[in-house]
């Protein structure tokens, strides 16, 4: 769990694991409901970091909850499930073989309850900051990407900050040599500043102004508005304005990121030390 106990948990997005049945394109959306109009209700929009980034539409069959009567009439879903469970038992992993006993529903399920902030794993080393976003909680989140429910707009500040990304940047895992970021590694041991009411309300201003800028170019898709080469001059400076309000969340400013980790990391040491603290004291300290 995060080492500051005042910001909300982040889980990963929900796994299929279901060779690809759960998921259908937007022909073969329409196409099942054209067939089947009261099927609608079981499709879902789904995103994971490559339609989040890139502006792609996917949809999903989100059976959770929904009893057999709603679909056991259409040939196609019951298809579907049917491979599901094929593939889940021909697996050679022990819990993908015992989760072939529910096809309907995804293998591994985090979807959240509330609207959420998303946070793609991997994300392009070239990038200032990794593009992250608002979703809806009907949009079904994969495991390619991150979620935290109950978002506010001071988290999202904090996080698409440059303060935040200097810390991803030095500790956060890569895959060649773009980041991936994690909630263990990389959210869970950021140390958060200690604001002012005054200085949420002017962070949370500042982000909201980051994604009005964002919304005047919904027609572009985040890979490239955050693209160092193509990036929107206005979204450049909403984005240094918003820089400029963390760091006096953090009581100081900084001339560049190794200023920044090397704070960062003195107040890691002072938060995890409360933490051990805490733990020698009472004996239930929290998990970090």
């Amino acid at each position: 769990s995060p080492i500051c106990n005042s910001v909300s948990e982040m889980n990963m997005g929900s796994a299929p694991i279901d060779d690809g049945n759960f998921l259908l394109t937007k022909e073969e959306k329409n196409n099942l409901i054209k067939a089947d109009p009261a099927l609608k209700e079981l499709i879902h929009p789904f995103v994971a970091a490559e339609e989040f980034l890139n502006k792609k539409e996917k949809y999903c069959i989100w059976l959770l909850n929904i009893p057999p009567s709603k679909f056991q009439h259409s040939k196609e879903i019951l298809k579907r499930i049917a491979n599901v469970a094929e593939y889940r038992k021909n697996s050679k992993r022990e819990a993908t073989q015992k989760r072939a006993l529910y096809p309907t529903l995804f293998s591994e399920i985090r979807q959240p309850d509330s609207n959420y902030l998303l946070v793609p794993r991997v994300s392009s080393e070239r990038r200032r900051y990794i593009p992250i976003g608002f979703m809806k909680k009907n949009v079904i989140a994969g495991d390619t990407t991150l979620v935290i429910p109950n978002a506010t707009l001071y988290e999202f500040g904090i996080i698409t900050s440059t303060m935040h990304m200097a810390w991803v940047r030095y500790v956060c895992g890569r895959l060649k040599s773009d980041y991936r970021y994690s909630a263990s590694i990389v959210y869970n041991n950021f140390p958060w500043p200690s604001p002012s009411p005054k200085q949420i309300e002017n962070i949370e201003q500042a982000a909201q102004n980051v994604l009005d800028v964002r919304k005047e170019h919904s027609k572009d898709a985040l890979a490239a508005l955050y693209n160092p080469l193509t990036m929107p001059p206005e979204l450049t400076k909403a984005h240094n304005k918003l820089d400029k309000l963390v760091e006096k969340a953090y009581g100081r400013t900084f001339d560049n990121d190794t200023q920044r980790v090397a704070y960062l990391f003195e107040l890691y040491q002072t938060k995890t030390g409360e933490l051990f603290a805490e733990t020698k004291k009472t004996g239930r300290g929290r998990k970090a």
